[in-house]
């Protein structure tokens, strides 16, 4: 068959270029990643000097190079990094053709976690001081993560209930068959028992070490045991029966360069508590005087907004939805309208509700108000059940009502956080595979994080500014 492109005979011998360099253009982004590594201080950092006696090792530089280079082309595995360093052009390009062995690899992203979370944030100072951050507006959110401890290898109450009543079931069921293997012929029935016998027994051994699960369970602080990762939790997630055990990892980005500007990860399964830890370290990343952060409904507890307040940071949160009283076709508290001069609410019914009680409530002063007008009313049924309705007011409420007043003003806000930092999370689990993190325990797993976002960030520096444009920048 003829007409087709051919490729090369393979003995055929070939006029190689001079040097590894030939192979590697300047729009390359190991380039990048040779400049920026070349330009930090490591040991200013944390990372392991050379060791005084010994073999030599391997220079911090060109691990960290290797994993950076993984970690941006979707090669998480030291194994895997292994490999490319024997086959790959650019990485012998980017590691003067050494090739540490796996366990080598391994050893360096384990021992050297707060110097590579160190890197991380140096390259965001780096974008801010070439002018990628201007800083201003971040969006903030929260994604799940996998774990290696798999849902089987994770206890909780439920989950232990849940199983305990699978086994329970499952010998009933074997119980049953054993009945009717009694019936049946001798040899047959001798076989079939004896099978049936060993099933019950390890049915039985699981029921025991499953009920003292749940003993330790129940001693637990947060009562939940992980047994591969002790650091994974159990989180919820969108879809029904859909949980994962893994991490929580927040991140704030700014949304104008959509470039990383803090991240964490926890092992909390709600976000209620990050909004004003992640806007005190977006904040201090990008070092303006005074941030906007856009975060969902999952961030919203008026304790974090006016921690943000008092921490120079403007937060913009909507509030949840969470009035039963709403729900059940009945008047909400937003139909109640506060009056700060007299202190009063105004109800559908032109009634008003007057302070009555002060409570406090999870270290909150609650304020409470209601009428007495309200068992004579004519919307009564529309509005309450009881006797007569009453309003809960936080003495500083006024702080969630002018938060809610910008979002008012601002209603693309939410939409400029979905697009904003939803894509990071989105980018980063495809580059992942959706697989889980190669490491276990909170602070590894925060160093491989960070080498993620690191990753992230210098692909999108490299978009906007383009290779050589961000190098110049960088030795500038």
């Amino acid at each position: 068959m003829g007409r087709f492109i051919e490729g090369c005979e393979r003995r055929q011998a070939l006029l190689l270029a001079d040097c590894v360099d030939d192979y590697v253009g300047e729009e390359n982004p190991v380039r990048v990643i040779d400049v920026f590594v070349d330009e930090l201080d490591l040991a200013t950092l944390g990372f392991e000097g050379a060791a005084a006696t010994g073999r030599p090792g391997y220079h911090p530089a060109t691990l960290l190079k290797l994993y950076l280079y993984g970690y941006m082309n979707q090669v998480q595995s030291s194994r895997r990094l292994e490999r490319e360093a024997g086959r790959n052009v650019e990485v012998m390009w980017l590691t003067g053709k050494l090739a540490p062995d796996f366990k080598t690899i391994a050893d360096f992203r384990r021992n050297n976690g707060e110097a590579v979370r160190a890197a991380c944030k140096q390259f965001v100072v780096l974008c801010r001081e070439i002018g990628l951050i201007a800083g201003g507006t971040v969006a903030a959110d929260g994604s799940r993560f996998k774990a290696v401890n798999t849902r089987d290898k994770n206890y909780t109450p439920g989950a232990i209930r849940l199983r305990l009543a699978q086994v329970e079931a499952s010998i009933e069921r074997y119980l049953d068959k054993l009945d009717t293997a009694d019936r049946q012929e001798a040899d047959v029935a001798e076989m079939r028992t004896t099978r049936l016998n060993e099933r019950i027994e390890a049915l039985r051994q699981q029921m025991r070490t499953l009920q003292a699960m749940a003993h330790e369970v129940e001693t637990a602080p947060d009562r939940q045991i992980s047994l591969t990762d002790p650091d994974a939790r159990a989180m919820a997630t969108n879809g029904k029966g859909t949980g994962l055990v893994g991490y929580n990892v927040q991140a704030a980005v700014d949304t104008d360069s959509h470039i990383v500007v803090a991240h964490e990860v926890t092992n909390l399964g709600h976000d209620r508590t990050q909004l004003a830890n992640m806007g005190r370290q977006a904040k201090d990343a990008t070092g303006v005087e005074h941030l906007t952060i856009l975060a969902d409904r999952g961030y919203f507890s008026g304790a974090e907004v006016l921690a943000c307040e008092e921490a120079g940071v403007t937060p913009i949160c909507p509030k949840p939805l969470t009035s039963g009283a709403k729900a059940e076709g009945r008047f909400g508290k937003p139909d109640f309208l506060y009056d700060a001069p007299s202190d009063t609410y105004r109800c559908p019914a032109g009634e008003t509700l007057i302070k009555r009680t002060t409570i406090v409530e999870n270290g909150l002063v609650l304020n409470r108000y209601w009428s007495s007008h309200c068992r004579s009313c004519a919307v009564k049924p529309g509005c309450t059940t009881g006797n007569e309705r009453r309003v809960t007011r936080w003495e500083l409420e006024h702080v969630v009502e002018a938060m809610q007043d910008r979002l008012d003003r601002r209603p693309d806000a939410m939409r400029i956080r979905r697009r904003t930092v939803e894509h990071v999370f989105g980018t980063i689990k495809d580059w992942m595979g959706r697989s889980h993190f190669k490491m276990r325990r909170l602070p590894n797993v925060g160093t491989e994080m960070s080498l993620h976002v690191l990753a992230y960030n210098v692909k999108r520096a490299i978009a906007l500014l383009g290779a050589p444009g961000l190098i110049a920048a960088m030795r500038g």
